[in-house]
């Protein structure tokens, strides 16, 4: 194994651990994120999950927030 092949370990697994894309750009020492993003794709499996699941907790929060918002609308009989 390569040092380089740590560093494109460690680039990958960042995304994983909660690190924004910003600060892997910084610690690669990239100049622009786009070279970042183009050339860490390969996002983890993991991460896709993660990111679809609080996707959904987003909008099924935003719904029954304007549900609440609706039904305290109504006129009460």
């Amino acid at each position: 194994m390569r040092l380089h092949d740590l560093r494109d370990g460690a680039a990958t697994l960042a995304p994983a651990a909660g690190a924004d894309p910003r600060v892997v750009q910084g610690m690669l020492g990239h100049a622009s994120i786009v070279l970042t993003a183009d050339t860490y794709t390969s996002v983890l499996p993991q991460l896709y999950h993660e990111s679809a699941w609080a996707t959904a907790r987003l909008v099924l929060k935003a719904a029954r927030k304007t549900a609440r918002k609706v039904n305290n609308a109504r006129p009460r009989r």
